[in-house]
């Protein structure tokens, strides 16, 4: 019997930066290349052979998102999948390249392989850094020395979420210096945009005080504005939602990613209200303002309590 001052057995610890079973992979990531190439054969499927790199873009876009979805979630079986649905697209556009003679899996994961080489010369190398921060501006100097650029923001997907795209904009212009000395300032340049704003809204810019209540009848919005106006409005929000990505960048935090999590609970919340009046026998299109509201609290409360997401 073991001595009771022994400490209690503990789970053999998961070595980092470990390869997987390479035998094992080889074999299964074979498979996996030779049912692809199948499936674009003249015997595979119709589907797959009239897909082309451009044809298969937004599914590529689709499976990304549902691979964040599945991460969001935290269930490791659909992490599991999503990432071999992502890894089915790298493969398949491979495929389709090599089918039209311009590239290959091979070359792909040449230049990466490479790539993450050449970009790492404090882990390949004797280069020597101190932070994470000194890494990131060591890895935007090589990258200018092998593309030439001719721009900080060159090579910044002009496809990505703008809000997303915002945060990167900035933080390009940080790296080179142009950023507010303190990160404070953002909160007043928050201010001036939301005067802007106010001034291509209300008569003198002057905000209305209306306490945010739904007890209250509920009012039409007003004629819309002219093209003009519309366009002036649309500006100044963007400008407010830039300063609000900049917040963000500078307290760490990823802009989409927190846009999508209140996406995420703002749709929860409003499913409890639906699934609540659905257990009385109402639907959500007869409750009024106030009830749904009431609903809508609740359901945060429970939230908020520890008890769970509302169901």
């Amino acid at each position: 019997m073991p001595d009771s001052t022994e400490p209690a057995s503990l789970p053999p610890l998961i070595a980092e930066g470990v390869p997987p079973d390479l035998e094992k992979l080889r074999s299964r990531f074979s498979e996996l290349c030779e049912i692809i190439a199948k499936l674009r054969s003249p015997e595979g499927c119709p589907w797959d052979r009239q897909q082309t790199l451009e044809s298969i873009k937004p599914y590529t876009l689709e499976e990304t998102y549902e691979l964040l979805e599945a991460i969001d979630s935290g269930d490791d079986g659909a992490i599991v999948e999503e990432l071999g649905d992502v890894l089915l697209q790298v493969l398949l556009d491979s495929q389709i390249a090599a089918d039209q003679g311009r590239f290959d899996l091979n070359d792909v994961v040449d230049v990466i392989a490479r790539k993450l080489v050449r970009r790492h010369p404090h882990v390949f190398g004797d280069v020597k850094v101190g932070t994470a921060n000194d890494v990131a501006l060591h890895w935007d100097r090589i990258k200018r020395s092998e593309k030439a650029r001719q721009s900080i923001f060159d090579g910044l997907p002009a496809e990505l979420p703008a809000l997303a795209r915002a945060a990167r904009l900035s933080k390009k212009a940080a790296r080179v210096g142009y950023d507010f000395p303190t990160r404070n300032m953002l909160f007043d340049k928050l201010q001036e945009e939301i005067t802007e704003l106010a001034f291509e809204i209300f008569p003198a810019g002057k905000i209305p005080h209306v306490e945010a209540n739904v007890d209250v009848p509920v009012e039409p919005d007003p004629e819309p504005f002219t093209a003009e106006q519309q366009r002036r409005i649309e500006s100044e929000i963007g400008d407010v939602l830039f300063v609000v990505a900049n917040i963000a960048r500078r307290w760490h935090i990823n802009p989409e990613e927190a846009l999508r999590a209140s996406n995420a609970k703002f749709q929860r919340r409003v499913e409890y209200i639906e699934r609540r009046l659905k257990e009385t026998g109402r639907d959500i299109h007869s409750a009024s303002l106030t009830e749904m509201e009431e609903l809508y609290q609740e359901g945060k409360q429970i939230e908020k309590s520890g008890n769970g997401e509302p169901r």
